[in-house]
């Protein structure tokens, strides 16, 4: 255990702590809250990137479709793997907000990944139709929004402005 705490972000509050947590991405939370009890967290992002990579479950699960494509997912080979790749992206970034909440332009980076997620979902839901709210749209939804308005709120703890 004291192993695990040396690798822990050396900032104080919980938002670093959170941020590290969220590398895993926030397809599924049970999955999510095991591999932290498991201190397993690196490994579960990048099995859930490469997850995208080889099979469309995931995927599909978030675009499950509407009536605009006749509630079929308009998921293909392609689309999951970029979805892999963005995940393993956001992933990346997330762990180096962890470490670095007091630079500026990390943090920026950080907030604006929340951003272009809740863009990405709320479009994908309400505008084009290719996902539908389930259990693999909710947990993106209400992670991106909480960790917005979280690290909006904790600008200046964090930054001193």
């Amino acid at each position: 255990m004291d192993s695990l705490l040396s690798h822990m972000p050396p900032h104080e509050g919980l938002l670093p702590q959170w941020l590290l947590f969220v590398c895993c991405p926030p397809d599924s939370f049970s999955q999510l809250l095991i591999t932290y009890k498991d201190k397993q967290i690196a490994v579960t992002s990048a099995g859930n990137s490469i997850q995208s990579y080889l099979t469309l479950t995931y995927t599909r699960q978030v675009y499950l479709g509407s009536g605009a494509t006749g509630n079929k997912s308009p998921a293909t080979p392609l689309s999951s793997r970029t979805f892999g790749t963005w995940t393993f992206l956001s992933a990346v970034i997330r762990y180096f907000g962890a470490y670095y909440i007091d630079d500026p332009v990390v943090y920026t980076i950080v907030m604006w990944s929340y951003v272009i997620a809740l863009f990405h979902f709320a479009s994908e839901w309400l505008i084009f139709g290719s996902a539908r709210m389930g259990k693999g749209l909710l947990g993106p939804a209400i992670v991106s929004t909480c960790s917005l308005f979280w690290m909006y709120t904790q600008k200046a703890f964090y930054l001193g402005v």
